[in-house]
């Protein structure tokens, strides 16, 4: 008779392996573009190039703020700055107590789910777009929560709609550039109980019509989430803010405080400046417009048909052959260039590539003049 002292016990549940991060498999990438003359430009990242105003800088040296732990929540003055610009650019009425800072909004977006999982444990569904920033799905996998996609509102399932936790949209979208019904996306998050949170880090670069945020539908039931990344180059600060509905942004932001996370004082000194300027970031939109273009033209001359998004400085582009591994090679290896596959983005987006226009302007047009070289070589 065996002894059961000796007999192997039931596997032991496999712990949560991180995968490969997307950007890092651009490896191979780097090497073939490395070889055209004048090196790789890195188009697969939306890092901003371009300075912050001075100002904005002057305010981050000149504090004083360092001396003392900020308040997580974001100081009176952040806070206030946040609301104005909100209601300034895009004619949202909210109150400053409805506002909240955070580290930046992907630290946001890959927390939110835990975070509203311990408030509504019977809930384990994040729902996001098919095709879309992998955070969304991540911070639901980070959670323990089923990350599910969606094409359409009315596509989502009963079941999934009644397990969910919240529901992402992201206009302007990233990677595609799409803007969403965001008046429709409140709506349904209304008619079902499901907080709606709405990433608008790409607002100001909107191209079609004026800028557009969920705040406009009224701010039960929503959260929208803004960062001074893309509008004020100013990306390395990590200095972004979340705004609506004021139970959730009162719960999230009490969660972070007893975490700890707070954006550095003298972070929210030079935000409060960067959201008082308008004139940078209409100087910005300018360029990023002249930089779609120079590359949309350029890869349509290349036999690559493109065009301008509706908003973002993203370029989304079908491969010709529908293998976006390919195209990606090729733009490697004829113009120097770095792009991301569109898989990155969700299975929906393989056959695409996305394209930030972020490099300065001498190095995308050294681009265009390679690809157009390519072209007629």
């Amino acid at each position: 008779m065996s002894d059961p002292r000796t007999e192997p016990g039931p596997p032991a549940p496999a712990g949560f392996e991180p995968p490969p991060y997307p950007y890092d498999r651009l490896a191979d990438l780097h090497k073939v573009a490395d070889t055209c003359a004048g090196g790789a430009v890195d188009l697969s990242i939306g890092t901003p190039c371009d300075p912050p105003p001075e100002a904005v800088i002057e305010a981050l040296a000149s504090s004083g703020a360092e001396r003392g732990y900020p308040p997580s929540v974001g100081t009176p003055h952040l806070r206030e700055a946040a609301a104005a610009w909100l209601g300034r650019r895009f004619g949202a009425a909210v109150e400053p107590a409805q506002v909240a800072a955070c580290v930046g909004t992907k630290e946001l977006v890959a927390g939110v789910p835990q975070w509203l999982h311990l408030r509504s444990p019977e809930r384990d569904t994040v729902l996001y777009p098919h095709v879309s920033y992998p955070t969304y799905a991540m911070g639901a996998i980070l959670a323990g929560c089923r990350p599910v996609p969606y094409r359409a509102f009315d596509a989502i399932a009963p079941d999934d709609a009644s397990r969910a936790l919240c529901l992402w949209v992201n206009s302007p979208a990233n990677p595609t550039g799409e803007l969403a019904d965001l008046a429709e996306a409140a709506a349904w998050g209304r008619r079902h109980g499901v907080p709606v949170l709405s990433d608008e880090c790409y607002i100001e670069f909107t191209w079609d019509g004026p800028g557009r945020t969920i705040l406009a539908e009224g701010a039960e039931g929503v959260v929208a989430l803004h960062s001074l990344s893309k509008r004020s180059n100013f990306a390395g600060a990590r200095v972004g803010f979340y705004a609506g509905d004021r139970d959730l942004v009162h719960y999230l932001s009490e969660v972070r405080k007893h975490a700890g996370f707070m954006v550095p004082g003298p972070v929210q000194a030079a935000a409060v400046m960067a959201l008082a300027d308008d004139a940078h970031v209409d100087a910005q939109r300018e360029r990023y417009l002249r930089r779609l273009d120079l590359l949309a033209m350029s890869l349509c001359e290349f036999g690559v048909l493109c065009a301008r998004p509706p908003a973002t400085f993203y370029l989304w582009v079908a491969a010709p052959d529908g293998d976006a591994w390919v195209l990606a090679h090729r733009l490697a290896a004829e113009g120097g260039a770095i792009v991301s596959p569109g898989e990155f983005y969700g299975p929906d987006g393989a056959g695409h590539v996305r394209i930030a226009v972020v490099q300065p302007d001498d190095r995308l047009e050294l681009v265009a003049n390679r690809l157009g070289a390519a072209a007629h070589g």
